[in-house]
């Protein structure tokens, strides 16, 4: 058996444990999903990014259905999307928690303390803190937040910088974390 035909009995597998996202796409998304295969005419393929952060800004995570669905629609393999969803750190392949905060780690904000803004967040939120992340999303046991290292925000000038949401908080200081907390636990 190859290494294409392991993974979709493997995805096969794991989509029994639980409910499938590719079975519960609402027409708005597909319309979507259909609109971004439009603009690359040339090459579905080319499609796969687009559709994949629909995906996620959707269902939050992209499961395993989903990487299958995604392949199909573009006439591709499974490895092709999976590939893309184990590379780029952005997109996940679990839930995150309601309140997702990236810190960023590069150099600048590395510098700036930003092991110490991780740390604090994860103190202050209950999540367990992984100063090494690994394939999973440290989340609390309540759902309400998950924090991730990143790569860089772009924001190196006022750095330590991190991403709750989609808001961009730049020159964050641990004593600010609990404050911080509050404003988007409401």
């Amino acid at each position: 058996m190859d290494a294409g035909s392991t993974l979709v009995n493997d995805l096969h597998s794991q989509m029994t444990l639980s409910p499938s996202q590719a079975d519960r796409i609402p027409g708005e998304l597909l319309k979507r999903i259909d609109e971004a295969i439009e603009r690359y005419p040339m090459s579905s393929q080319s499609a796969s990014l687009p559709i994949l952060h629909l995906w996620q800004n959707h269902f939050g995570f992209i499961d395993n259905s989903a990487i299958e669905w995604i392949a199909a629609k573009l006439g591709l393999q499974p490895i092709d999307i999976l590939e893309l969803v184990s590379f780029y750190p952005w997109f996940r392949q679990q839930a995150a928690g309601q309140v997702v905060i990236r810190v960023c780690h590069t150099l600048s904000c590395a510098m700036a303390g930003s092991e110490q803004i991780h740390e604090t967040f994860c103190k202050a939120a209950n999540v367990p803190y992984h100063p090494h992340q690994n394939d999973t999303l440290p989340t609390s046991a309540d759902g309400k937040f998950s924090i991730e290292f990143v790569e860089c925000l772009a924001s190196c000038g006022t750095a330590p910088v991190c991403l709750i949401q989609e808001d961009l908080l730049e020159n964050v200081a641990p004593e600010n974390i609990p404050d911080i907390l509050n404003h988007y636990s409401n």
